[in-house]
């Protein structure tokens, strides 16, 4: 069939497709939806036991075993290994040569960064893991290392860790990221490089990081995830990237407690995790 179909993309359910159908208030659906995530079954189970039993047999029988057999992976538990520490860093800056260094400091020494490398790929065809590339805004090109690695449902994550770092600042960041990405975006991480004078009066180049990039055909945002912004000195940070951004593409913070939709003295539009998720044009408001 080379040449003759198209690949469609099928994601897990959406906040807001799974809200549709939970009976309950947007509060308690974004718990339910950060903590056991959009499988479709998911919605049919009751009981918290019976979501993350499912769940935790949907990684290790449909997933991991799976990828494992499929390519003749080695039968010892680095895969194993490997998937946890992506659970656990989600959101975090790293590669295969940093992953690689983290085995053979706990006594792997068998364990290359091409090995790394290859597993992550395999997780990567498998859907189970996303890879957002870093992205130099100013200079407009491509930094090859290090990434950031997403999983495709939360709840498979937080399955994989037992359900014991429930972290909804990295989980709102994850979410973020998925959302983009069925909206049809093609989603990379920020990177703002500026010039700034220390006490000495040298200067010193910086880098800062956007979230999100998010690209698709001639539209472009700058997305930052904050979980709050109680003063000025959380919005300070929270817009430090956003503002050294020297083109006029739409700059947006999301936050996780409802406020109204507003926009900043910098043109920086502030709105609620809820806004974001539930309405799917919400980027250009």
């Amino acid at each position: 069939f080379r040449g003759r179909g198209e690949e469609v993309s099928i994601y897990p359910l959406s906040f807001s497709e799974f809200y549709s159908v939970f009976k309950g208030t947007k509060t308690e659906a974004w718990r339910e939806y950060s903590l056991y995530g959009g499988m479709p079954q998911i919605v049919e189970q009751r009981r918290p036991e019976q979501k993350e039993n499912f769940l935790k047999n949907l990684f290790k029988k449909v997933y991991l075993d799976d990828i494992i057999s499929r390519n003749n992976l080695r039968g010892d538990n680095i895969m194993d290994i490997h998937v946890n520490r992506l659970a656990a860093s989600v959101g975090s800056n790293t590669n295969p040569n940093k992953l690689a260094n983290t085995f053979v400091s706990n006594g792997y020494k068998g364990v290359s960064n091409k090995t790394i490398a290859t597993y992550i790929d395999c997780l990567i065809d498998a859907f189970l893991i996303s890879k957002a590339s870093r992205y130099d805004v100013k200079r407009k090109k491509y930094i090859s290392t290090p990434s950031k690695y997403y999983y495709c449902d939360v709840g498979l994550r937080n399955a994989r860790l037992e359900f014991r770092q429930y972290e909804v600042t990295h989980l709102m960041e994850n979410i973020i990221y998925n959302e983009l990405l069925i909206r049809g975006y093609s989603v990379d991480v920020g990177i703002v490089t500026h010039d700034e004078k220390n006490k000495e009066r040298k200067i010193t180049r910086k880098q800062l990081e956007v979230d999100f990039v998010a690209n698709r055909g001639s539209q472009r945002y700058y997305i930052q995830s904050a979980f709050a912004i109680p003063d000025l000195k959380k919005m300070n940070q929270a817009q430090a990237s956003l503002v050294k951004i020297p083109d006029s593409f739409k700059k947006i913070i999301v936050v996780a407690h409802e406020t109204p939709l507003w926009r900043n003295e910098h043109g920086i539009t502030i709105m609620n995790i809820y806004d974001f998720l539930l309405d799917r044009d919400s980027l250009d408001h």
